[in-house]
């Protein structure tokens, strides 16, 4: 790269420390971080550089290209990534793109990322809809509710009524009908099924 009129090696690092500490001292306009280095790697090392010294932009460059290095890489503040595959000419221009601010992203490693947010909302998406499966088909009343966290915390029918002074077989009614509601008269079942609803609700 000092052969380009335009760009100065200003330092260069055996492991992530030294890394991290030539960032800090010379404050390059771009870091190139490689993922697996001696006593710190680089995902350590850009989260150290871009807290201390925010302005740097860094690239990571690995021959690595999991999912879990990716997201690791970009929560950690990477600015991109690259797979060294690349050629010199590429390499280069990456540089300079990265010092304009330009996120670096190459398409295998793009399309990874994509995977990983899909699978991401796919179970968000999940999640809410068994949420509000739990919240407009259960449909509790707040005297179901509260028999139902009684039941999730172990006690007995006997013990409902004494706790809510009815009689056991106001309990037992209530009780049945919250077992036609969740769909099953196995005890065990709807106790699980109501601690994931009054989780949910709470």
């Amino acid at each position: 790269m000092d052969l380009e009129e335009d760009m100065e090696v200003v330092g260069t690092a055996s492991n992530g420390k030294e890394a991290c500490e030539l960032a800090e001292r010379y404050l390059p306009d771009v870091v190139l971080l490689d993922i697996r280095m001696p006593v710190m790697d680089g995902v350590a090392a850009v989260k150290f550089i871009k807290e201390n010294t925010p302005e740097v932009k860094v690239i990571m460059l690995t021959t690595f290209d999991e999912d879990d290095y990716i997201i690791d890489a970009f929560a950690n503040g990477a600015d991109g990534f690259l797979l060294k595959d690349l050629n010199g000419d590429q390499l280069v221009q990456t540089v300079r793109n990265g010092a304009t601010g330009q996120l670096i992203l190459p398409a295998k490693v793009a399309a990874k990322l994509a995977k990983k947010v899909s699978k991401v909302l796919a179970i968000e998406k999940a999640n809410s809809e068994l949420l509000n499966g739990y919240n407009n088909k259960l449909n509790l009343t707040d005297r179901e509710k509260e028999i139902a966290t009684l039941m999730v915390n172990g006690m007995s029918n006997r013990e409902i009524a004494y706790y809510y002074n009815l009689s056991e077989g106001t309990v037992k009614n209530y009780i049945s009908i919250i077992y036609n509601k969740v769909g099953t008269n196995d005890r065990r079942r709807v106790i699980t099924y109501l601690r994931t609803y009054l989780n949910a609700i709470s």
